[in-house]
Parts: structure tokens; sequence; C-alpha cells
């Protein structure tokens, strides 16, 4: 296994013992996705080659599509490119509302270097890299120079943004000037409408000849605009990922309506060359792509998203729309190994000879059949139990063997309600002496 950080480790660790998907360091236990990496580092590529992508994810629940998001999420990272994970909701996030997805966006916009909310260090680092292009032309001979060649060079560099969106130069170029000036308010004012916050003062707006809030149609400049910022601040592209879009099929009928077509319009305009540098992903479940409530209300969106799926071991990568099959048996065990082998790197010797391969596949088979043998809703709870119960505790008490000394239980209030509704009659007391 590559070596990591104790402190990557133990991030990593600490999320699955909490049943939650790490933001990071998953190319550690990444299991079944090697089919999909040279499709997607090909995606990644043309994205960052100014060019702009379009991906749907479908699987069952369990199946792993946040793992995959957030596995794709990494890949992006290491071609330097910007990354967003927003999940769609009806009362805090609905899709037909761009506005507000476009404010999630930001609120979760992170880098390598920069965690959620990057988009102060973006917009700092942007004008520098302005002012690095400048002095590098050469001819500036004092600061008031700099400062004009700079603004100079940022109307250029958004001329085609400022043609559709011109407040969000305007409210780029005041947000240099308070900076300059050291004025702290103004700026924190600035940055916060340019990520789409609602409520800024008419005072900041004032300053920077700007009126009202962003709204749906403004959105989609403000998302070119960043791009545009991005790539100049050396982030070559933006991974942004709408997860479980499924809701949308339990809102109104209007609402969904509207949701569907914004999505439309969103593919139709990463078709017309309007977003270079933007890869799209969604993730949803079957009957969101297939189902009467979903994708097939729209007719021109279905037929932008139409793939045929047969055979699993014929799947297409390079579809516009990909399928997670999600775990069976082997891949759960596989799972448990590397994630043993992860806490083993930084614990005692003890762990990888007490829980072997042996005990892992007997752990497994037991966690699957409490669940009804369901092995797709398994891996969250099984490495909760892998870890919390069984790995800490062979980690930490000399004499303890899970073999003699524990025994599996699934409490309902530890599961959630697709766990919940998989579970066993029988899976309060699973025996794992055997």
């Amino acid at each position: 296994m590559t070596t990591i950080s104790p402190a990557r480790r133990r991030d990593v660790i600490d999320a699955l013992r909490r049943g939650t998907v790490p933001y990071a360091g998953l190319d550690l236990f990444a299991v079944g996705l090697e089919r999909f990496e040279s499709a997607i580092d090909d995606e990644l590529a043309t994205v960052t080659g100014s060019g702009a992508m379009f991906k749907a994810v479908r699987g069952e629940y369990g199946s792993g599509k946040t793992f995959f998001a957030r596995w794709l999420a990494e890949r992006a990272k290491r071609h330097e490119m910007a990354t967003s994970e927003i999940q769609i909701s009806e009362t805090e996030t609905p899709l037909h509302r761009l506005e507000t997805v476009y404010r999630r966006l930001v609120e979760r916009l992170a880098t390598a270097a920069h965690p959620p909310s990057a988009l102060r260090e973006i917009v700092d680092s942007w004008f520098y890299s302005l002012e690095e292009d400048v002095l590098a032309a050469g001819d500036i001979d004092d600061e008031s120079a700099l400062a004009a060649a700079v603004e100079t060079l940022m109307e250029k560099r958004l001329a085609a943004v400022a043609r559709t969106t011109p407040a969000f130069a305007a409210a780029l170029r005041a947000y240099r000037r308070a900076r300059i000036a050291d004025d702290t308010v103004l700026a924190e004012g600035l940055i916060s409408w340019i990520g789409g916050q609602p409520n800024v003062s008419a005072s900041v707006k004032r300053a920077a000849n700007i009126k009202g809030d962003l709204d749906h149609f403004g959105a989609l400049g403000f998302l070119q605009g960043l791009l545009t910022v991005l790539r100049d601040s050396g982030h070559p592209g933006l991974l942004v990922v709408l997860d479980e879009i499924e809701t949308l099929q339990r809102v109104r009928g209007d609402v969904r309506e509207k949701g569907l077509n914004a999505l439309r319009q969103l593919l139709d305009e990463i078709d017309a060359g309007r977003f270079p540098g933007l890869y799209l992903v969604i993730t949803g479940t079957p009957p969101f792509f297939d189902g009467a409530q979903g994708v097939q209300r729209l007719p021109p969106l279905a037929q932008r998203l139409a793939t045929d799926f047969a055979d699993p071991r014929f799947d297409n990568p390079r579809a516009v729309q990909i399928r997670l099959t999600g775990f069976d048996i082997d891949k759960l065990v596989l799972l448990g190994k590397a994630v043993r082998d992860l806490y083993a790197d930084g614990a005692r010797q003890r762990v990888r000879t007490v829980v072997d391969d042996e005990y892992i596949a007997t752990l497994a088979t037991a966690v699957t059949g409490g669940l009804g043998g369901k092995v797709g809703v398994a891996p969250r709870i099984f490495l909760r139990k892998l870890i919390g119960d069984v790995l800490d505790r062979v980690d930490q008490f000399d004499d303890f063997d899970p073999r003699r000394h524990y025994r599996l239980t699934l409490a309902p209030h530890e599961l959630t309600d697709v766990e919940r509704n998989a579970a066993a009659a029988s899976a309060d007391d699973v025996d794992l002496s055997s």
C-alpha cells in the first residue's frame, strides 16, 4: 500500500468509523472502480484542455454513488481542478433555482490546497496571477501604473463574461480596489455577493455600482465568470457534482418540471461550449433515469441521457450515463482487507494477525446476512463494525479476540432507513464464533 501520512490515515479511518464517506483518501480503499479510471482520466484531460463534459451516474441506494463522486473529485484535484459537491434537496437546494445551486457550489468550492469555501483564496490568487503577468511584460515603474495595467488585463480576461454578466466583472473590480484600500468590510461584502449570497448591504452594492441579488439567469453568467477566474489562477477546470438528484421525483409536479428543464438547460449550455473547463456530474437511482416521474417526463432530456444497459461486463465507461453495480461478497471482503491494512499501518502488529483475511470474510458474510443478504447496502455498516467494534478493540486490548469476545448486533437505531428495511428479522444477534 502507498505510504500515507498519519493525519490522512486518521481522517479516513475516523470518517469510516462514523459511517460516513471520507472527503479524501478514497483511492486508498477504492474497490471495483478500476474499470472507470482510464475513461475518467481521459475526460478530465479534455476538461482541463478547455473542453467540457457531462456524466450521469446511476446506481441503487448503497451502490456507492457518493463514494464514486468523491473518488472522482480526488482525481480531478490531481489535475489541479477545483471541485464542488452539492446535495440537491427540495427545501435547501432546489435544482430549478440555479441561483441557489450556484451559491451552494461556491460554499462547497474546494481545491487541493484550500477546503470549502475557497472562493476568496481563488480570487486573490487570480489577482496575483494578473499582477505577475503584467510585471512579466515589463514597462511598469510604479504602483499606480501596475494597478491600471492589472485592471486593463482583468477587463480583457473577463470580456466575454462582461458582455452577458457585467455585474460579475464590476464586483471583481470593486473587490480589488477594496483590498488595495484595506477596506475589509467592503471586500467581504463584495466576495459574498460574487458568491451569490443574498442580503448583501446596499452600501456594498453601491460601491461597486451593482444592483439587486443574483437571479436564476444571472447564475449561469456567474458560473462562466468563475470558470474564467479559476483557469487564470491555475485551476484549469471545475468538477461540479449534483448528488441525490432523484429527490426531484418527490417534489410537486410543477417544481419537478422546472428542475428537469434546468438540468436540460445546463446540458445544452455545456454542448454549446459556454462553459469551457466544466465537468458536470449528476447522481441518481435507476427510477430517476427510467421512471415516469424522472428524466422520462422531459423527452429532450431523456434523449440526451439515453444509454443502453445489458450485461454489466460490457458497460461503456465512456457513455454519457454509467452504472454502478454495487458490491458482491467478494468485493466487500476486498474492501474489508484494504481498510484493515490501512488501519494496521498505524496500529499494533497484532491487528493484522488477529483480524486476518478469514475473519474479515466471516464478518462480511455475517453483516450481509443480517441485512437480508443484500450486499449492496452492507458496506457502510460493515466498515463501522469492522473499525469501531473489532479493529479498535484488537488494537487497544491485548486479550481481545473477536472470535471469542465479539457478537455482531445490528440495532435499528444505528441503521439507515435503507439498511433497516433490508435487515432480516433475526439480524439482532449473529454469532461470529465459527
